[in-house]
């Protein structure tokens, strides 16, 4: 009896390939802003974690990016402590889109899908991240609601300005990408079909 498995070799190492592609866009490609009560920045991190999503859907590309995205807060002193929030929240990210994109993420999906998704998976990250920031502000920091304004403000902002560069680039990259993986049998050898 022959039974695929889903996290087969192949699984496990398009999860660690994107992890590790998450971490590269996020470490390399960033400029850091400082904030009244921490720092934000602007990073290709987000591309790279809604691009795993489109192409691999919704579970493996989430792995993919809560893992690459918490491995590059561990390297961070100051994102260190939330690396678990940041694990959380950039699954969510891919795993709304890649399930929004459809089984299988980009391979069947067509191009609008795939544009909705990626924008959706964004933009409810920066949802996220923002009642994340009110919560860890205003709750446990215990600012007052002015200091927590201005700095959901900054930090919104520039989530944002993420959310619009990660949907538009990484459903670019998915269409591009969609036929290479296809024609390299990607596809094929995830959903355990032996060339």
């Amino acid at each position: 009896m022959n039974r695929h498995r889903y996290f087969s070799t192949e699984r496990l190492a398009v999860i660690g390939l994107m992890a590790a592609m998450v971490f590269v866009a996020t470490y390399f490609l960033h400029i850091d802003i400082p904030t009244p009560l921490g720092k934000t920045m602007l990073h290709f991190g987000n591309v790279m974690c809604v691009l795993s999503g489109l192409l691999f859907g919704g579970l493996t590309g989430g792995l993919a990016a809560g893992i690459g995205s918490a491995i590059y807060d561990l390297m961070d002193p100051a994102f260190a402590p939330e690396f678990w929030i940041t694990f959380i929240l950039k699954f969510a990210m891919a795993f709304i889109a890649g399930t929004l994109a459809g089984r299988g993420g980009a391979r069947h999906a067509k191009p609008p899908r795939l544009i909705a998704a990626a924008i959706v998976g964004a933009v409810s990250y920066t949802a996220l991240y923002i009642g994340k920031t009110i919560i860890v502000e205003y709750f446990v920091m215990r600012a007052e609601w002015a200091t927590v304004w201005t700095v959901v403000v900054t930090k919104g902002s520039v989530s944002l300005f993420n959310a619009a560069l990660a949907a538009a680039v990484s459903a670019v990259l998915a269409i591009a990408l969609r036929p290479a993986l296809e024609r390299a049998g990607v596809y094929r050898r995830l959903d355990g079909e032996r060339q």
